[in-house]
């Protein structure tokens, strides 16, 4: 039995018990509150010693003790331990916007985002921001123009949708300053590179946050780097976007758009593929929910949610890629050769195909089985 629990062979009145819980829950929230009160002097401590926010020795003795006493008090260990972890994250992303990475001598610069009341572009403007520069936000419905802000930015970045990219670069790029940085953050690497480099003498740097808007936070998400000119300006890009928490990925515009081709491509044409066929099968999709496994449910999550947003950004990914047309064309092959074995019943092909695929994902298998139990498990929770 959990220590402090109590048992009576009366139980007390339900609202009495509730108003305790009740309590409690206050009571914990308050010692949350401490405990974000003295991580914000470990990120002052950490920023004044040049310290990294993420300590990950400290994190696994943090999770390996709490782990124990969890079950010590008979509590169940395995969720006590992700909700330290949640408290972690949230920990982390505190010092990162208390700029505990932040040199103590850093520059602060003028940064002039076109297209900052986009969606993306707003989430460039709270980092940046978070950093501590100034910030110039350009968009339709603003009286500043984009030359303008170029000309007296040290940093402009192009945040506008993919298939007026290019016209905007071409257009902003010649009032970017020779000793400032001209970015963007367009899902394709390649042609705006290309664009950037011939419009402007100014260093040049391609970024792709590998995350969308709606993420409740920045910490451990992906943005990608590719280098095109000035590598002092891209290590401050690197460190600068390192510093509020993101994980970056340096490589070059062709091996971007190669996985794009995949992480983005293949991903979203396979989840068109199968919320098409939903819509064409003539069953209801309210039929089906009473009948729902964690995994069918963790599916219909993902197309729905793709579903939801703008088909003019899907479209733009998938139409502007380089490689779509090989991604498709093996998709649709794929999906030939397994119809084929499913209607000739041929079980011996279908234990080929199955352990050829298996032996390609290898030991990713293992952290897959893990990784998805976990999700599986939130969302049962939260159904």
């Amino acid at each position: 039995m959990p220590v402090g629990v109590h048992m009576a062979d009366t139980p007390r009145p339900l609202p009495v018990v509730r108003a305790m819980i009740d309590a409690l829950d206050r009571d914990l929230l308050q010692i949350m509150a401490k405990r974000m009160a003295l991580v914000a002097e470990v990120a002052a401590y950490k920023r004044q010693h040049g310290l990294k926010i993420r300590d990950a020795g400290r994190e696994r003795e943090l999770l390996r003790d709490r782990h124990e006493r969890a079950s010590e008090l008979g509590l169940p260990s395995a969720e006590i331990e992700s909700i330290f972890r949640l408290l972690m994250r949230s920990s982390r992303d505190h010092q990162a916007a208390l700029r505990a990475e932040v040199p103590m001598d850093a520059a602060s610069y003028t940064v002039a985002i076109v297209g900052g009341h986009g969606r993306i572009g707003r989430v460039m403007a709270r980092l940046f921001g978070d950093l501590g520069h100034r910030l110039l936000l350009v968009d339709t419905d603003t009286t500043l123009r984009a030359e303008e802000a170029a000309s007296v930015a040290d940093v402009t970045v192009i945040s506008v949708p993919i298939d007026v990219t290019d016209a905007v670069i071409r257009t902003v790029g010649p009032h970017v300053r020779e000793d400032a940085l001209l970015m963007d953050v367009t899902s394709v690497k390649e042609a705006p590179m290309q664009t950037m480099m011939e419009v402007t003498s100014a260093s040049v740097v391609g970024t792709h946050p590998m995350f969308g808007p709606s993420v409740h936070t920045v910490q451990g998400q992906r943005l990608v780097i590719c280098r095109g000119r000035g590598d002092t300006w891209a290590d401050w890009v690197a460190q600068s976007f390192a510093a509020r928490g993101l994980v970056i990925t340096e490589t070059t515009a062709a091996q971007h758009d190669r996985a794009m081709s995949v992480v983005q491509v293949l991903t979203h044409f396979q989840t068109q593929v199968q919320g098409l066929t939903l819509s064409r099968l003539g069953l209801p999709l309210a039929e089906t929910l009473p009948f729902t496994s964690p995994a069918y449910l963790m599916e219909l999550y993902v197309a729905a949610r793709h579903f939801a947003q703008d088909p003019a950004l899907y479209g733009s990914i998938e139409m502007r890629n380089p490689r779509t047309a090989e991604v498709t064309s093996a998709f649709g092959q794929s999906v030939h050769d397994v119809a084929d074995i499913l209607a000739r019943g041929d079980q011996a092909a279908f234990s080929r195909l199955f352990d050829d695929v298996r032996t390609f994902f290898g030991d990713f298998t293992a952290e897959a089985l893990e990784q998805s139990s976990f999700l599986i498990d939130r969302i049962v929770e939260r159904t």
